[in-house]
């Protein structure tokens, strides 16, 4: 489980590639999943997107997966 530090920007949260509790950085992103070009802006979604401090492995996880 990620905990809260000061800075909102930084999470401390396990990392799948370095295996350890490391400080990453995050943000929001907001992707278009569909390639067709007049579905495009029905398409996009939020994802949550993580960068691990150590290793720099990114980590994206779709945040409506209703």
């Amino acid at each position: 489980m990620a905990t809260q530090p000061s800075d909102p920007d930084h999470v401390t949260e396990r990392c799948g590639a370095c295996g350890g509790e490391t400080t990453h950085d995050v943000r929001v992103e907001i992707r278009t999943e569909s390639q067709k070009e007049e579905n495009a802006e029905f398409s996009r979604e939020p994802y949550r997107i993580t960068t691990c401090n150590e290793c720099g492995a990114e980590n994206a996880t779709r945040m409506n997966n209703a």
